[in-house]
């Protein structure tokens, strides 16, 4: 760059510096007042109103049956394929009395 470009953009910057408007300071408080409406209306009250498809007590009866679903497919999977029983035996008292007497340690 030439001296003389560099003195044209060092003027052309003092003027602009010199033709900005000077600042003002002033407080949040009072740039918010500046920015209110004269007149302010109340807002309107909006209800959220939420309407669920299935209400809570059923939700709850829903999980228990479904808990105790797969508790019954479980014990059934588990004693018919993974230990070797008949499937019809699961559910019998003595199946359940020979568990828990071997759990106990009553039986080997």
């Amino acid at each position: 760059m030439t001296d003389e470009k560099r003195n044209n953009l060092n003027s052309n910057d003092s003027r602009k510096k010199e033709s900005a408007p000077p600042l003002i300071r002033s407080t949040r408080k009072e740039r918010g007042r500046q920015n209110k409406p004269v007149e302010e209306t109340p807002p309107k009250k909006q209800f959220w109103v939420q309407i669920r498809i299935l209400p809570i007590w059923l939700r709850v009866i829903l999980v228990l049956l479904l808990l105790a679903g797969a508790a019954y497919l479980g014990a059934l999977v588990g004693y018919s394929s993974i230990g070797d029983g008949d499937s019809s035996d699961v559910f019998k008292k003595e199946t359940w009395i020979h568990i828990m007497d071997i759990i106990n340690g009553k039986e080997s």
